[in-house]
């Protein structure tokens, strides 16, 4: 992919553009202005060379000059601190809505750079040290299922004083897959497809198959509970069924089949149920308005559906 080396001036009144990874920080798109205390230690030094001037204090005069030679100093240390950083966006693993996600930059540099910011734009940040190849990590909630991209984030910097600020602002082409929020209560897995409907009360054979999940009954024996399904926060105890070693049965996550007042409690409910089928080795299929996914097992056929409903 291309680098962005020399873009026209960020201006916060304009509009961004989205760039692609990687870019580097030249000194076109750097922007430095004196922070609070900067004003204030330029205000003093002002007061202490009109008093050398009115007092005729040799001293006064190298005092007042010797901090100047440190202000400039500082001004150009902050500024060398962030520029010529190179940034690469590293790719965000997916979560569930009412998380969190963690964009990471990979700052690379010839030298150290020593506490920067990274945060969204508008927002505070954490301050870090960045090695010849360190991360920057920026936390972003996503509140809602699909495709998210953090927006606009600013990188700056104070060091070594705090006089001076030195930032620069920018948009990349990165995101993160925000996956439906996982119902709280644990509800029964629909009924399998191709079976004789009546597993509750059949005894486990020797060679059985594994096919699924019910309500506890009382008699149940103990070995047959989901334990896994409880430890993942569910209120409600569920009983593994088993049937012979020659039926196929498939179990189907239907859209049209599953409870909820809209879709958000639909998409809610079906992540679930995606989630407990796999837990407990089942081969499962997903029905959604737009998509068919046929029934399979696995870590993939996991992300499979889970990116399926994210996108539903």
């Amino acid at each position: 992919m291309p680098v962005v080396r020399s873009p026209a001036p960020f201006l916060p009144w304009r509009a961004s553009r989205v760039e692609s990874s990687p870019v580097v920080l030249t000194a076109r798109r750097l922007y430095i202005l004196p922070t609070r205390a900067g004003l204030v230690f330029g205000a003093l030094l002002l007061g202490l060379l009109i008093g050398a001037m009115n007092y005729g204090l040799s001293l006064a005069y190298l005092f007042t000059f010797w901090f100047v030679g440190v202000a400039v100093a500082a001004l150009l240390l902050t500024h060398r601190n962030l520029l010529g950083l190179t940034l690469r966006a590293e790719t965000t693993p997916p979560v569930y809505a009412g998380e969190t996600a963690c964009f990471t930059l990979r700052a690379e540099a010839p030298q150290r750079r020593h506490r920067l910011h990274l945060r969204q734009y508008g927002n505070a940040g954490p301050l870090v040290d960045v090695t010849p190849s360190g991360r920057l990590e920026l936390p972003v909630p996503q509140p809602r299922r699909g495709w998210s991209a953090p927006g606009r984030f600013a990188i700056e910097s104070v060091w070594p004083l705090g006089l001076f600020r030195c930032w620069t602002v920018l948009e990349l082409d990165w995101g993160v897959l925000v996956y439906p929020a996982p119902a709280q209560d644990a509800a029964p897995l629909p009924t399998h497809d191709g079976g004789d409907g009546d597993h509750a009360a059949r005894p486990r054979q020797e060679g059985a198959e594994f096919h699924g999940l019910r309500p506890y009954q009382p008699g149940d024996p103990p070995r047959r509970i989901a334990w896994k399904a409880m430890a993942r926060g569910g209120t409600d105890l569920l009983t593994k069924e088993f049937g012979g070693a020659g039926t196929a049965q498939r179990l189907w996550l239907d859209w049209q089949q599953t409870p909820g007042r809209d879709a958000e409690a639909r998409l809610s409910r079906l992540t679930r149920w995606v989630l407990d089928a796999h837990a407990a080795g089942l081969a499962y299929g997903l029905i959604l308005p737009d998509r068919r996914l046929p029934p399979q097992s696995g870590e993939a056929h996991l992300r499979h559906c889970l990116e399926a409903l994210a996108r539903a």
